[in-house]
C-alpha cells in the first residue's frame, strides 16, 4: 500500500490516434518496467466453421498470459492478414480481450492498443475507445492518405499535412461524441461502453460485450464469422491452395478479379446499400403530386410500406398474424382516425417555407396536428387564409435554442412541446448554416440574416426534473388551454425519465426513434446515433 514512483509509471500520449512510427516506439519500449507484446487478431478460414471462436479463445488466453508475464502494453493487430489469414473484426477482438482481462483480474496491469485496417470513421474510433482501447493505429487509413497524396488528389497538401488534418478531424469528432453524453475527457469515455447493441444475440453480448444493453437480439458468432469469410474471399479470390499450387497460385473455383464494393452507406448507389428514400420512391411521390394521381401515390406508398423485401427496418421483419376480423361497424371511421395523425417536427429553415406551410394546412384540414419543429413560426400564419385554411401548426415546439418562442407563438398553440432531444441525433443540438438563414428565417427566429444558428444540446435552464417542472408550469400559465408534452429519445432507461416527466405534470410524453433527421442532422449521427423506436 506504499505509494512509490514505480506505481505511477505511465506512457502519456497527446491523443489516441497513432502513426506507424508512434506505434513502433510503443512496440520497442523497454524502459521503466514498460514492455509491449503484439497479439495477432487473425483466424484461418481453412479450418472451417468455428475457426473464429477458436481464434478468439486463443487471443484472450494469450492476453492473460502476457499480462501475467509482465507485459504492460498489448497491441491487438490484424496486420498479418493474407490469403490464409482473415482478420477478426477489430471491435470484437478488442472487446473479447478487454472483458477476459477484467474477468481474470488483470485489466489494470496493461494498456490496450489496436492496430487495425478497419478503423476509418469517427464512430469506429469511438467504439474502440468505448470498449477499452487506449490508442489506435489505423494503418490502412494512413496508407490510403499516402496513396491519394502521391496521386496528386489532394491539391496543396502533402501526406504529412493530410495526416495531421485527418487526425485533427477524428479528434474533434470524438470530442463531439463524448459531449453527447456529457463527458469531456477521453479517459472518462474509455471502457465506458455507452452503447446499445442492435442485432447481436445474447450469447455474443454476454461473452464479448458484457454489460452492453441489447433489447432486440440478432445474429451469433457463426454469422459474424461467415461475414468475415465472405470479405476475405472477396479480397483474396486467388488464394493459394498448398496441396495444388507448387510454386504457383491456384484461383478459387469461379474466382474473378477483386472489385471494391461501391458502398452506398451515405450516398445512394444503384447496386449499393438500400435506402428507403431512393430515386424510385422520391420520383413516384413527385409524380403523384404533380399529376394529382392517387394511383401513382398508391405506387409510392407500396414502395415505402413493403419493407420486408429489403429488410430496411425492424418493422419489416414483422408480419400480421391472421385473427378474427372485427365487424366494420365497430371500427372508427377514417375521419376520426386521422385526427390523431401528427407530422414529424421539422423546423422552418431545415425545410422550405412552402413545405412547412403545406404540412400545416393539410393536417389542419383533416383535424390532425403538424409540428413547427424548433425554428419558430411566422406570426402571419396565425391568421386564417380567406378560404378558411390555417397555416398555423397545432404543435409549437420549445427547444433548447428557444428560436421564435414568444407569447404570441405560445398562445396560438393547441399543444406546446418541450424538445429535450431528437431521435436522429440524441445529445446533439441542431445547426442551421448561415447561408440558409435568409431574411424571413432570421425574422421568424429573431436572429440576424447570414448568421449560423446553433441549438445547444441541453436546455441551459433545465438541469433537473424540478427545472423541467418549472418550464412546464410556465408554459401552462402562458396558454392554459393547450397541452404540454415532452419529447424524449428511445433508449434503455427512458421509462424512468418518462416517469419523472409525468410527475412534473406533463400532459404527454413523446418517445422519438432514430428515424428522421433533416438537413440539421449530421450523417454520422443519423447512421450511428439513436435506436429504433
Amino acid at each position: 500500500f506504499d505509494e512509490t514512483p514505480e506505481q505511477a509509471q505511465q506512457l502519456e500520449l497527446e491523443q489516441p490516434i497513432l502513426s506507424s512510427r508512434e506505434l513502433e516506439k510503443i512496440r520497442q519500449v523497454s524502459t521503466r518496467g514498460f514492455r509491449a507484446a503484439t497479439l495477432p487478431a487473425l483466424f484461418e478460414p481453412a479450418k472451417g466453421q468455428g475457426a473464429l471462436a477458436a481464434a478468439l479463445e486463443s487471443l484472450t488466453r494469450a492476453s492473460a498470459e502476457r499480462a501475467r508475464a509482465g507485459d504492460t502494453f498489448l497491441i491487438i493487430s490484424d496486420r498479418g492478414t493474407d490469403a490464409d489469414h482473415a482478420p477478426i473484426p477489430s471491435l470484437l477482438a478488442l472487446a473479447a480481450v478487454h472483458h477476459h482481462l477484467i474477468r481474470e483480474g488483470l485489466r489494470t496491469r496493461v494498456g490496450l492498443v489496436v492496430e487495425t485496417g478497419e478503423a476509418r470513421e469517427v464512430v469506429h474510433y469511438a467504439l474502440l475507445i468505448g470498449y477499452g482501447a487506449g490508442a489506435i493505429q489505423p494503418y490502412l487509413g494512413f496508407e490510403t492518405l499516402r496513396h491519394i497524396a502521391a496521386e496528386g488528389l489532394l491539391p496543396g497538401l502533402d501526406y504529412e499535412e493530410a495526416a495531421k488534418l485527418y487526425v485533427k478531424a477524428i479528434k474533434k469528432g470524438l470530442l463531439k461524441i463524448f459531449s453527447k453524453m456529457g463527458i469531456s475527457t477521453l479517459q472518462s469515455y474509455r471502457g465506458a461502453q455507452i452503447f446499445e447493441a442492435v442485432g447481436l444475440n445474447r450469447e455474443v453480448i454476454d461473452r464479448y460485450f458484457c454489460g452492453t444493453a441489447s433489447r432486440v437480439g440478432g445474429v451469433g458468432l457463426d454469422v459474424i464469422e461467415q461475414e468475415a469469410r465472405l470479405r476475405h474471399e472477396r479480397a483474396y479470390p486467388y488464394a493459394t491452395q498448398p496441396a495444388l499450387r507448387g510454386d504457383r497460385e491456384s484461383p478459387r473455383a469461379g474466382a474473378t478479379a477483386p472489385e471494391l464494393d461501391i458502398g452506398g452507406q451515405y450516398q445512394w448507389r444503384a447496386q449499393g446499400e438500400h435506402h428507403m428514400w431512393n430515386p424510385a420512391s422520391v420520383s413516384k411521390l413527385q409524380h403523384a403530386v404533380r399529376q394529382a394521381s392517387y394511383a401513382t401515390y398508391r405506387e409510392f406508398s407500396e414502395i415505402c410500406n413493403d419493407q420486408s423485401c429489403q429488410l430496411a427496418t425492424l418493422r419489416g421483419l414483422l408480419t400480421f398474424r391472421q385473427g378474427n376480423p372485427v365487424p366494420l361497424e365497430e371500427v372508427e371511421p377514417a375521419k376520426d382516425i386521422v385526427t390523431r395523425f401528427c407530422t414529424g417536427a421539422m423546423s422552418f429553415g431545415s425545410i422550405s417555407k412552402e413545405a412547412h406551410e403545406n404540412l400545416a394546412i393539410a393536417m389542419n384540414r383533416i383535424g390532425g396536428k403538424s409540428n413547427t419543429g424548433e425554428g419558430g413560426e411566422d406570426p402571419a400564419r396565425f391568421i386564417p387564409l380567406p378560404n378558411g385554411d390555417s397555416r398555423s401548426s397545432a404543435i409549437k415546439q420549445v427547444a433548447s435554442g428557444r428560436f421564435g418562442v414568444t407569447s404570441e407563438y405560445l398562445v396560438s398553440a393547441r399543444e406546446m412541446q418541450i424538445k429535450m432531444a431528437q431521435g436522429s441525433k440524441p445529445g446533439e443540438g441542431g445547426q442551421l448554416p448561415g447561408h440558409k438563414v435568409d431574411e424571413v428565417i432570421a425574422r421568424t427566429r429573431h436572429s440576424t440574416p447570414g448568421v449560423t444558428l446553433i441549438s445547444p444540446p441541453p436546455h441551459h435552464d433545465i438541469y433537473s426534473i424540478e427545472d423541467l417542472a418549472q418550464l412546464i408550469f410556465d408554459l401552462k400559465n402562458a396558454n392554459p388551454r393547450a397541452r404540454v408534452s415532452v419529447k424524449l429519445v428511445a433508449e434503455v432507461g427512458v421509462g424512468t425519465v418518462a416517469a419523472g416527466v409525468s410527475k412534473a405534470k406533463a400532459d404527454g410524453v413523446l418517445i422519438s426513434g432514430h428515424d428522421g433527421g433533416t438537413g440539421a442532422s449530421p450523417l454520422t449521427s443519423i447512421k450511428h446515433a439513436g435506436i429504433p423506436w
